[in-house]
């Protein structure tokens, strides 16, 4: 079971970019970082694409003072040959745990909750090992030492109509027989887990649903009209980038609706687009979604062990730039903003190709930072 998170030439890319349409006139990177820029993006894509390129991506680059960059890269469908377009959809994986991380801290502002509260003070139907001393503070750093239910080789070997059918206490459940990996907060370890826990948790206080939760508090005060979190099926809205992955043959399969939303739900279910998600990620890492005290708690980054990365609450932290990157059954999806120059890179490709570190959309963003923020380049080993 996966989770996470036909094209010959590498040059046949440079044939199908697009740019943004009927707009005004702005003023874009100079010709050779676009040019530099492109090369990255394509050579990423080759580089992880096996034995043929990732079908395509969506970039975007603004650097105030300089300029920006937004093209489209390969295909969004295959089977048409349709060119990636800038306003294309996209599954936004755990780019989703964003918008959760925002609702909790803005329960917090309301004094509705401390993040310093145990699992144990929320009657929630379902014993987790350590409950009454992992804090909520802990789930969202990710040090928790709640295994990942869907790392679990048993469920690993599940149908794909099991994994569809299991409800979020259920997934929780299936995750809290496992025995803890380590004590709360001795260390990070990703685990989607915490998420569905913190979902699970806001609910209780908000006597509402996460989905609600998160439009009523930030996708409508945003105008965020291409963001959404479906519920009952993977219907996309259009346009979106069909997703893919390799089969047994090494071929590009369509699986834009490989698994059902309730799999990832508070975890990773989401759909975006570009122009939403640029503005999402200033807005979460400026804090002007929430208090100022709130807001240094979720950038209070520690650590992972992982390179140049730290982890704050649902929030990634590499050499200045911060954000989150997403991996769910044919996408993966990059989101990042340095507040030192208030730079944006977004990049969403249309295949979950994770390995090796850090996966195809941050080795983008990664190669694009070390670009325009040559001093700054996240994720290095």
């Amino acid at each position: 079971m996966k989770y996470s998170c036909l094209i010959v030439l590498a040059a046949l890319f440079g044939l199908s970019t697009t740019d943004v349409a009927g707009t005004a006139a702005t003023t874009q990177l100079t010709p050779g970082i676009q040019n530099a820029i492109a090369t990255a993006v394509n050579k990423e894509l080759a580089a992880y694409g096996d034995s043929q390129p990732v079908p395509g991506a969506v970039v975007g680059v603004w650097v105030p003072g300089r300029g920006e960059f937004t093209r489209g890269f390969g295909y969004a469908n295959l089977a048409t040959r349709s060119p990636m377009g800038l306003d294309d959809h996209f599954r936004i994986g755990s780019n989703t745990k964003t918008f959760v991380a925002t609702v909790l801290l803005q329960l917090v502002d309301e004094k509705k909750l401390s993040l310093d509260d145990t699992i144990s003070q929320f009657d929630l139907g379902v014993a987790v090992p350590n409950e009454k001393r992992i804090t909520l503070r802990q789930l969202a750093e990710m040090r928790s030492g709640i295994v990942d239910a869907y790392s679990i080789p048993a469920v690993q070997k599940q149908s794909e109509g099991w994994w569809s059918s299991r409800t979020p206490k259920q997934w929780v459940a299936v995750a809290a027989k496992e025995p803890p990996l380590f004590a709360p907060g001795a260390k990070y370890n990703y685990s989607n887990t915490n998420w569905f826990l913190l979902a699970l948790i806001i609910e209780k206080v908000a006597h509402d649903t996460i989905e609600n939760e998160i439009h009523s508090r930030i996708l409508a005060p945003m105008s965020l009209s291409d963001t959404s979190f479906p519920t009952t099926n993977w219907g996309m809205p259009v346009p979106y980038a069909h997703g893919y992955s390799l089969n047994g043959k090494r071929q590009w399969i369509d699986e834009s609706a490989a698994l059902a939303p309730s799999v990832s739900w508070a975890a990773g279910a989401m759909i975006s687009d570009m122009g939403d998600m640029k503005r999402w990620v200033k807005a979460y890492v400026t804090g002007t979604t929430n208090s100022a005290a709130s807001q240094r708690a979720r950038l209070a980054c520690l650590p992972t062990g992982e390179g140049n990365l730290s982890f704050g609450l649902g929030i990634g932290c590499s050499a200045g730039w911060y954000g989150y990157t997403g991996g769910i059954t044919g996408y993966n999806t990059g989101a990042y903003y340095m507040p030192a120059v208030g730079a944006t890179i977004i990049v969403f490709v249309n295949s979950q190709r994770e390995k090796p570190f850090p996966g195809v959309a941050n080795a983008i963003f990664r190669d694009i930072a070390a670009i325009i923020t040559p001093e700054n380049v996240p994720f290095l080993k």
